[in-house]
């Protein structure tokens, strides 16, 4: 049984073997009676949650591990945050549920509006990912009056019917048919660029590939363009300069909205309140979410009076959701945004994230197997590979193994794929980082010497 008590780590520490006894008599349990399918990282982890505090998780068995997950970057004030305690304490003893207008979505909506990206200042509320972006097609629709939508290889803006056509992965297969006037092109992934050229040589050849893909394979009726500023589910993928300027520029060529999905990038994540403001790009549409709430199922989306007034989306009742807004929903919300904004949360990400993304480029020095360290702020990708030269990713079970070893030894981080990705809550400091970092690079060591790569 590995145990990390003797190194005297000062945040994680790890007592008892992972996953302990506590932890694997409850989740068997459960297993007898929960649907297959659950987050690749519950599962493979077999660990049982108990409590949190700032970016510290500790299990049933008494296990504390530092926390670079954050629930898929949904947990941006950590846990236990003693403001959002309070007020979520305190608006559950009123009332949680029902559409009228609350306190808190009354505030929640002016703040949105002072932190707006450009003049994108009007908001919707949803509780999920899919069903905000859902919304967001339904708007463009009505705005453009036209019907097909263009995404990304690798993108992913959720699971749900109406934008698993919009999905850029394997993970739509055998699910058919999908919705009519989906079409996906490349993403500006320029280290595995399909097209085998490079900037600025390039000049863009994925965006002006769109062209030909609306010419050749749509009917020419294209309502709008949806993209993630970083995309999160591939890998923490950071686009060059300039590609988003240029999408805007093909979307409103070919009559169409751009749509930026920032339901991972937005609220500070990547060392600015929204993705796009590290290009200075307006777009006409934004999609909102997860460490939007919080930690509480919150999600929105965010445009100019032009385009959401535009019907039928405008119609009574023709954007609202049952829970969105709620006044629970709205309390998380209100609760994690102003206190990102009082605490420095964003300014927070930058600093930790350069420090975290240093760190790791001095590791990419070390190990031969790590490809490439990139990210903005919090949002961190690390590339494991095979072969520096010919980019072969590694393959799935190694990764496993390092994810498991980083366990075991007080780190929770999306590693259990080739593309490991690093989000840890907001509020994590340098030294909390630190930490986790000397364990990973610990594990990179044993893991080398291991399978000798």
């Amino acid at each position: 049984m590995y145990t990390n008590t003797e190194n005297k780590r000062k945040f994680s520490s790890i007592v008892t073997e992972v996953p302990g006894k506590k932890s694997l008599e409850i989740f068997e349990e459960e297993q007898k009676y929960i649907a297959p399918g659950t987050q690749t990282i519950a599962t493979l982890s077999q660990i049982v949650v108990k409590k949190g505090e700032g970016a510290i998780i500790e299990d049933v068995d008494g296990n504390r591990y530092i926390d670079f997950f954050a629930g898929v970057g949904v947990a941006s004030l950590g846990y236990n945050h003693p403001k959002y305690v309070k007020m979520m304490q305190e608006q559950v003893s009123r009332i949680h549920v029902g559409s009228f207008t609350s306190e808190n979505r009354a505030k929640l909506s002016k703040l949105l509006a002072s932190i707006a990206v450009g003049d994108l200042c009007r908001t919707q509320f949803y509780s999920s990912g899919a069903e905000a972006v859902e919304a967001a097609l339904r708007l463009a629709k009505s705005y453009t009056r036209k019907t097909e939508f263009i995404g990304f290889w690798n993108g992913f803006h959720g699971k749900t019917a109406g934008v698993l056509g919009l999905l850029g992965d394997t993970f739509k297969n055998e699910m058919g048919p999908l919705p009519a006037g989906r079409y996906l092109t490349p993403y500006a992934d320029c280290r595995h660029c399909p097209f085998n050229n490079s900037l600025p040589g390039c000049k863009f050849a994925c965006i002006d590939f769109i062209r030909n893909k609306v010419r050749y394979e749509t009917t020419n009726n294209v309502a709008a363009i949806i993209v993630e500023p970083i995309q999160g589910t591939a890998g923490n993928i950071v686009p060059p300069p300039g590609f988003l300027q240029g999408l805007k520029d093909l979307a409103h060529e070919i009559g169409a909205l751009l749509i930026a999905d920032e339901m991972i990038t937005g609220f500070g994540r990547t060392g600015k309140m929204f993705g796009v403001q590290h290009e200075g790009v307006v777009p006409d549409i934004m999609t909102i979410g997860k460490g939007f709430g919080g930690g509480f199922p919150m999600t929105g989306l965010m445009s100019r009076d032009e385009i959401i007034n535009a019907k039928p989306f405008a119609n009574p009742s023709g954007s609202s959701s049952s829970y969105g807004g709620n006044p629970l929903a709205s309390t998380g919300a209100y609760a994690a945004i102003s206190t990102i904004l009082e605490e420095g949360l964003v300014e927070n990400s930058a600093r930790v994230g350069a420090f975290m993304i240093e760190r790791l480029k001095k590791m990419q020095e070390k190990f031969p197997f790590i490809g490439e360290v990139r990210g903005r702020g919090l949002m961190i990708g690390v590339e494991l590979v095979k072969n520096r030269d010919t980019k072969e990713k590694l393959d799935k079970e190694t990764a496993k193994i390092i994810f498991k070893e980083c366990l075991k030894r007080g780190l929770i981080t999306m590693g259990y794929n080739p593309n490991i990705r690093i989000n840890p809550p907001l509020v994590i400091s340098e030294e909390v980082a630190e930490e986790g970092l000397e364990i990973m690079e610990e594990v990179f060591t044993d893991v080398a010497d291991r399978i000798n790569i």
